[in-house]
């Protein structure tokens, strides 16, 4: 069985596998249709992408505490994605590669984006993080078909069977 931190390194892994192939599927649509409103919370599948992008920021940056910027001026461009979600994905990387047992299991203490304290174990976060990912991904994903084109499997057994 593995431990704790090889799955939430597996994790971090799929996530960043998926949040590659979402972006570029979006990267071969149109102006166009990377801001067609969905009528969703984030409206489009640029909107979506770019907010998986800024939670996953904002959650590094709290666990490294670092300054939380949820919003920062330009980073929800196709092109701002393309290059700062790798850079993002790789202090991931970096920062799970230090983790031990005894650091994800401990209680994190940070305060939401509106100011409200909280205290969790790290693992929650991580786990917190590659789902909220998963399921806008999935939103991109449906947005991508109803334009009327073959979306990529971002399905988390698909990346298991690649690494088999």
């Amino acid at each position: 069985m593995a431990s704790v931190v090889e799955i939430l390194r597996y994790q971090l892994d799929f996530a960043n596998w998926a949040n590659e192939r979402i972006l570029a599927a979006a990267a071969s649509l149109t102006p166009e249709e990377q801001s067609r409103d969905f009528k969703t919370a984030d409206k489009s599948i640029l909107n979506t992408l770019a907010h998986c992008y800024r939670a996953e920021r904002v959650w590094l940056n709290r666990l490294l505490n670092k300054k939380v910027d949820f919003k920062v001026a330009g980073d929800d461009t196709l092109a701002a994605l393309q290059t700062n979600w790798p850079l993002l994905q790789s202090g991931w990387h970096a920062w799970a590669q230090d983790l031990t047992e005894d650091a994800a299991a401990a209680n994190f203490q940070y305060a939401d984006l509106k100011g409200n304290p909280w205290s969790q174990p790290v693992w929650t976060i991580v786990l917190h993080v590659v789902n909220h990912s998963t399921h806008h991904r999935g939103q991109a994903v449906g947005f991508i078909r109803t334009l009327g084109h073959k979306p990529p499997d971002v399905d988390l057994i698909t990346f298991s069977r690649q690494r088999i």
